[in-house]
């Protein structure tokens, strides 16, 4: 298992036919103890995976939040919401079909965001990105990308598929920001500028 880094730059796909990322995070009581911090780390907290698929610098299809299959082909599918961070694995899930990707579709930004009101990266730990090697139906983990934690941004672009030519590379973005929570635009907004 390797840990993906910005500075490993993209790496190739060639092979890969279908890629998974998957995230996963643990409910904490943040700074509150007793009773309050039992009663948060119980409900846990609402972290969002997001694909948002680009036409060039444009924006034009969101897998996550209520959409899960924005292509309407299965090419690029989201596991469903996890509201609270309870359970083994992957919490949230991606998973792209490259060759079912429109071929006007020039890459694919995934984002982390405390997307809902009253969620934040502080209220969870243990946060970790999941890069797996779907092809034939495999779920084998290839990768990890760990988050910086020390962050008070409540939105994380982890990576990014690139269309090159007639193959795709993904390459390490892990950078943090501010997103307006609840507001679309802005997480697109955000996607656009990595």
């Amino acid at each position: 298992m390797i840990t993906l880094t910005k500075e490993d730059g993209p790496a190739d796909l060639d092979g890969v036919t279908h890629l998974s990322i998957g995230v996963s995070w643990d409910p904490t009581a943040g700074s509150s103890g007793g009773v309050l911090g039992k009663l948060r780390q119980r409900t846990g907290t609402d972290l969002d995976l997001i694909g948002i698929a680009m036409q060039g610098g444009d924006p034009v299809r969101l897998a996550g939040l209520d959409s899960l299959d924005p292509m309407g082909n299965g090419s690029l599918v989201h596991s469903g919401d996890n509201q609270t961070g309870h359970g083994d694995g992957d919490d949230e899930t991606i998973t792209v079909e490259f060759a079912r990707i429109p071929a006007h579709i020039t890459s694919i930004v995934f984002v982390a965001a405390a997307y809902k009101k009253g969620s934040s990266f502080q209220k969870a730990r243990n946060i970790s990105f999941k890069v797996y090697d779907a092809t034939g139906g495999s779920t084998q983990q290839v990768a990890d990308i760990w988050p910086s934690l020390l962050t008070q941004d409540n939105g994380c672009a982890v990576a990014k598929a690139v269309r090159v030519g007639g193959s795709w590379k993904l390459e390490v973005i892990n950078v943090t920001g501010r997103i307006k929570q609840g507001d679309e635009h802005a997480l697109m907004r955000f996607a656009v500028s990595k």
